[in-house]
């Protein structure tokens, strides 16, 4: 039996408080070759995930949150917002499916933001990931004005 627990989350939450990329995950699958990959996601203000989009092999995306708030968009081929989302708890908006090969990305929007979130396997650090080019990369120097443009679109 595998718990999610407070105290685990507390540990995350403190990693990616004092990660430099601003995340950190704690993953409850033992093998990148795990058919489902699931794990915490801890997500603090101020982290820049790049839009991207799991293909070849295409794979679902799932996030549910436990606590904080999370914005997720959804992009077209072109990198036009087409759908947003806030995962927030005192809402009642408790999580998201994203369809594989959807261009999506995610932001923290109050400190202690963590999902539990499960992913398609197996992981393929390589190929996990195809990235958005009319995105900036992470630690480009517009990135920080790209995901506060992203924020803007959902207060």
């Amino acid at each position: 039996m595998k718990l999610i627990e407070q105290k685990t989350i507390d540990m995350v939450v403190e990693e990616a408080r004092v990660s430099s990329r601003k995340r950190k995950n704690f993953n409850y699958h033992v093998h990148l070759s795990d058919p489902i990959n699931r794990m915490l996601n801890a997500l603090e203000p101020g982290t820049y995930v790049q839009p991207h989009k799991h293909e070849d092999p295409d794979k679902r995306e799932v996030f549910v949150i436990l606590t904080g708030r999370m914005g997720v968009f959804i992009f077209d081929d072109h990198g036009n917002v087409i759908e947003t989302a806030v995962l927030d708890r005192d809402a009642g908006v408790y999580g998201i499916e994203i369809l594989p090969g959807t261009w999506h990305a995610v932001v923290s929007l109050a400190p202690g933001s963590v999902v539990y979130e499960v992913k398609d396997g197996p992981y393929e650090p390589l190929s996990d990931k195809n990235f958005a080019a009319w995105a900036p990369k992470e630690g480009a120097p517009e990135a920080a004005a790209y995901l506060a443009s992203l924020e803007k679109l959902i207060g």
